[in-house]
């Protein structure tokens, strides 16, 4: 049942006015929803064919996984380059198996 549906990514932050700026600005996402009233805190991003709900928790920051992902069409290695431009800087986690890493990229071949 699920697997037929389309997801989308759900963001915690604890500053709704910081995320916005770096969504809308940094990432240059489309905010197409602003929470109003009893739904304050909460924005959504058009990002594709889907969406990315950033919402404003107590708890946020408390995830050290991953929380966003996106498909990658065109040059990755451009898209980097612009990103960083933008201020957007890309962690090095070390060494893992099977994985090289360069220039803020790991591939896997």
């Amino acid at each position: 049942m699920l697997k037929d549906r389309n997801s989308s990514a759900i963001v915690a932050v604890g500053d709704i006015d910081r995320a916005r700026t770096f969504y809308r600005d940094t990432l240059g996402l489309t905010l197409e929803a602003e929470g109003e009233g009893d739904m304050a805190g909460m924005l959504g991003f058009r990002t594709g064919e889907t969406f990315l709900t950033v919402y404003r928790s107590d708890h946020a920051g408390t995830n050290r996984a991953n929380a966003v992902t996106w498909d990658m069409k065109g040059d990755l290695e451009d898209c980097v380059r612009d990103l960083r431009a933008r201020g957007v800087e890309f962690e090095d986690y070390g060494p893992m198996e099977g994985m090289a890493y360069a220039d803020g990229i790991y591939s896997a071949g």
